[in-house]
């Protein structure tokens, strides 16, 4: 029975063995540590991508709005009406169109700033940004050009105060485009770079 003892609790001089630190301390490990970091930088890239969409979705908004209301008010009396010409009719239209869907737009993700959640999911709303996007600014674009040629045309004949609101009119719908068009270029990138895994 004696020799089945610890020797250990016979000498009491005799110490355990030290505790050595396993080779793969959690200290000396770089991999989680890269991890997270990775991570970090991603949320910091997705956030000032988020922030650089609506700051120029803001811009698309006020300049379609401004592009509708100048355009809307374009009534001189006689032949000087907007009304009277096709290509200002669809210059207006797209501006009401733009203005609408870039308020939506800002509104949602103003939402998503302030809660923190999407109101449609994830994988969906960058669908919607990236085609959303896209399609407004060619339509800005294509009225934009499709109401030049008659401005410029009548500009030729007489510079009065309705071609110059005619002008002014393009002009904001040419900014909106450029606006429109830079947030699509984020949302192709978002898009592009999505997850396999998305929260809803």
């Amino acid at each position: 029975m004696a020799n089945s003892q610890d020797p250990s609790l016979k000498n009491p001089t005799v110490c355990p063995p030290p505790v050595t630190a396993p080779p793969d301390d959690i200290e000396n490990q770089e991999t989680p540590m890269f991890g997270v970091s990775s991570i970090i930088r991603r949320w910091r890239r997705e956030d000032l991508l988020n922030k650089g969409s609506t700051i120029l979705r803001t811009l698309g908004l006020l300049f379609s709005l401004l592009s509708f209301i100048v355009m809307g008010s374009n009534k001189h009396g006689d032949w000087m009406h907007f009304d009277r010409f096709e290509e200002y009719r669809y210059c207006l239209a797209i501006s009401i169109l733009s203005t609408l869907y870039t308020a939506a737009q800002v509104l949602r993700q103003i939402h998503q700033f302030w809660t923190g959640k999407n109101i449609i999911s994830q994988r969906i709303s960058r669908f919607v940004d990236f085609f959303g996007d896209q399609v407004t600014s060619y339509l800005l674009i294509s009225s934009a050009s499709a109401a030049i040629p008659l401005t410029n045309q009548m500009r030729e004949g007489s510079d009065n105060i309705f071609t110059d609101s005619s002008a002014a009119s393009i002009s904001m719908s040419f900014l909106a485009f450029v606006a429109l068009a830079l947030s699509a270029t984020i949302s192709g990138y978002k898009l592009s770079n999505q997850n396999n895994i998305y929260a809803y």
